[in-house]
Parts: C-alpha cells; structure tokens; sequence
C-alpha cells in the first residue's frame, strides 16, 4: 500500500429577464455588432452594475471562490450575458453540467410542468416520476440499478459507502478493514471524504484529520494500481477516466482496459466518476466507452440535469447495489420528482439533437485549430471531445489570458497556473467554434508582442 502522511487516517499512495425560446437559433459571427454584443443588449442590461456585484457577494458571502471577474445574468445555448449586456461564449459550461446549452426549453418545459405538480415528496412515499426515471437511465447505461443523489460529490460518497459495504459483505474483509484507492490528482468535491483523497494541499490543506481507509497511485500507471490492488482489504478503486480538474489529463491507450482487468483479477470494484466527463462530454455517452472498458459503478451528475437542477446518480448492479438496506443511505432530496422529470428531459435532448456525436466532430475541429498555434505559445493541446485543454507557454499567465478572453467576448478558467480548460456546451455549432478560434487566437498571440 501507498506510504502514510500527514493527518490522522490519511494515506498516500436577481435581476435579470426571462431568457427568449428560440435556444438553437443558429447565431453566426457576421450578424453581431463588434465587441461581442447582441442587437437585444438592452433587453438583457440590468438596474445593477458588474463592480456592485462583485462589491456585495464580496461583503456578504464567503470568500471561498477565485471568481474571473464576469457578473452574469443570462444564457441561452452556448452565449452568456453580463449585466451591462454583454454578450460571450461559454467555454467552461459551469464545469460541464451545461452540456445541453444554457436554459434548454425542452428542459425548462419539464421543470415548469413538474413544478406546478409536485416538487419534493421525500423518499418516505412513492413517486410517479422516481421509478420511470430508474427505467430510463438502466436501459440507457446498462445497469440494473440506479440510486438517486443530488450532487456529485454525494454521487461521490455513495459510490465510496456501496464500495465499503460490498467489500464487508461480498469479500469477506474484516470489519472497519476496508481500503479505497484513489489516482493521484483526482477532484470530486469538497466534503471531508473528497478531500482526504485529494493531493491538492489547497483542497485538504487545514481541514484534518482525515478519512481513513484511502490510499493513493499515480494516475495512468497499471503497475503501481496493481501494486496496490494486491492487498485483500482494497474493496474499489475510484478514478475519472479523464482528470478535468487537474487540467483535462487524459491517460493512455488501454489504460481503462487495463483498469478493468485488474479490478477483475484481484476482485476489486472500479468506480469509474463520470460526473464532468459523462453524457457526452467526450464524444462518447461515457468516456469509459471509448476503450469499451464496463466500471462496477458509475457515477453521474453535473449535466444529467443540463444544469437546471442539481441532479446526480450512481448505477450499479445488483450485487453491488443491494448490499445497501434501508435506512443505511439516502438523501431527502435525493429522487424527488422535480428532479426525476429534469433529468429525464435533459438525457432526451442529449439522445435527440445527437449531442455526443456533435461534441466528437466539434472536439476534433477546435484541437486542429488550436494546434496551429506555436509550440512555444501553447506547448500542448489535448482532450476528447469538447473536454479540452491548452498549456500555456512559459512567460504568460493563464489567469491574465482568461481575463484578456473575457475582454474578448469568451468565458474559460485557467487551472494549475498555465492550464485554461477549454469546454463550451455540445449544442455549439462549427460556426461558434470558429468564432471561439478566431478570439482564442488573436488573444494568446497579443501576449506575444508584448
């Protein structure tokens, strides 16, 4: 097992209006204004301004977010507003959980008819919605069961409860023995279970002691999971298929595989956390399929609402599913048929506009193109899908960059210093990937000539 570290039980290895229904209206470069504005800027410009937003959320909230300074208050398919009615592409998606486009009417439908039904009933009693939902997601991702959470960090927790008690109860692993190993560089949250297994020292740094019972490995390295995988109390092994947060690393060839089959060899349950890079996020319903590669559990969120509602879930088989009792988890939230009914739109609309087959010919187009830039500016592109990211060369900030974006007319975080993600929602067309282009380019290559 992975060497032990520091902490106790911690081990290495308001005011804007109602948005238009006209969501896919194919909006090209040459019918705007310059300066990234829209004909109806007015329609969306509020009674405040951009600093007076950021002057009271910094009054009166926590400062726990490094917010690029953008204040918004629309969006509509891949475009966002600010309060002074400028307009800008999205390349971040709010980390993805807008992959349907922002404020989808498909969408919105469902929630408005659900609302004035039936919002929240608890899982105390049955609902119409649950069970339909259930259905939809099994037949759609292969699984026998799905238990219903709300956000991915919970979907996170859940996987890592039904892990350990599978492992008491199917393995044969003594009591309170149980070990979950974890990649190196993961992200799935902030609760104290999600930062225990962090190496981020910004994410658990202050905040032990912490969970016992998890274990590291680098990232994409088979030899040293095996290593790990060898002890008889591992019960699972929890990674995304692609690490966004750490700057869309994606792993090699037949490493999924691999994963796969060792989890099978030592008996040991894959998690595999889809939550950014599921419902076609990669250009495949879930990256794992990309190598055809079939996790124990599978861990969903984000997008599974189109970012309407917080909505997450984790599918599973019997075997492992119904080690949980009842009484042993749930949520109150969890289910509700608000929720269900979103949910349920949300993957029609992936289904129907073909949004995965979009974001592979999307994804494809925006990396050639960014590939084109000198390797000394952006040293490397990569991704699958619309899940990209660029590095940035040495000498430019990635943070003075995005800001430079914004200015632009485009909306994208750095990570990690010199690392911007690079993620619109999958409804965007190639004439908005090449308006994304343009300004990516003109904006990197100004830092040149300074």
């Amino acid at each position: 097992m992975p060497r032990s570290r520091r902490g106790a039980g911690r081990i290495l290895t308001s005011v804007c209006p109602r948005v238009r229904s006209d969501h896919h209206k194919d909006l090209r470069h040459s019918e705007l204004p310059q300066g990234g504005e829209r004909p109806e800027r007015r329609s969306v410009m509020s009674k405040i301004t951009s600093q007076q937003v950021f002057d009271r959320e910094d009054k009166y909230g926590a400062h726990n977010y490094h917010s690029l300074p953008v204040a918004l208050c629309k969006g509509e398919g891949v475009y966002v507003w600010d309060v002074e009615g400028k307009r800008y592409l999205d390349f971040l998606s709010a980390y993805s959980a807008v992959n349907q486009g922002h404020c989808h009417p498909k969408i919105l439908a469902a929630l408005n008819e659900q609302a004035s039904k039936l919002t929240l009933c608890s899982r105390a009693f049955y609902s119409d919605a649950l069970g339909e939902y259930q259905q939809m997601m099994s037949g759609l991702f292969g699984y026998q069961r799905l238990l219903p959470m709300n956000t991915g960090v919970e979907g996170g927790e859940t996987a890592c409860k039904l892990a350990r008690r599978w492992g008491y109860d199917k393995k044969g692993i003594a009591e309170n023995k149980a070990k979950i190993i974890f990649a190196e560089g993961n992200f799935w949250g902030r609760t104290l279970a999600a930062v225990s297994s962090s190496t981020d020292k910004d994410s658990y740094g202050g905040f032990g002691p912490f969970m016992p019972g998890f274990g590291l490995v680098p990232y994409n390295d088979l030899a040293a999971l095996e290593a790990a995988l060898k002890d008889p109390d591992v019960c699972a092994f929890m990674v995304e298929p692609i690490q966004g947060e750490a700057g869309v690393v994606v792993p090699h060839a037949g490493y999924l595989k691999g994963v796969r089959e060792l989890c099978t060899r030592y008996n040991v349950l894959w998690i595999a956390d889809e939550v950014q890079t599921g419902l076609g996020r990669t250009g495949k319903l879930l990256a794992v399929n990309h190598e055809e590669a079939r996790p124990d559990i599978v861990i969903l969120g984000k997008a599974l609402s189109g970012g309407v509602y917080p909505v997450s879930a984790v599918l599973a088989d019997d075997d492992i599913m119904l080690c949980v009792k009842p009484g042993q988890h749930g949520s109150t939230y969890g289910g509700n048929p608000l929720a269900c009914r979103v949910a349920t739109a949300a993957l029609r609309v992936l289904l129907d506009e073909k949004l995965t087959e979009n974001a592979e010919r999307m994804g494809l187009l925006l990396r050639a193109e960014l590939n084109t830039l000198p390797k000394d500016v952006v040293t490397l592109v990569r991704g699958k899908g619309l899940l990209n990211a660029i590095v940035i060369g040495q000498g430019i900030d990635a943070w003075e960059v995005c800001l430079k974006l914004r200015d632009n007319g485009l909306l994208a975080k750095p990570t990690h210093g010199d690392i911007i993600r690079l993620a619109p929602p999958l409804v965007i067309n190639e004439a908005q990937i090449r308006e994304a282009v343009a300004i990516i380019k003109s904006t990197i290559m100004s830092f040149t000539r300074k």
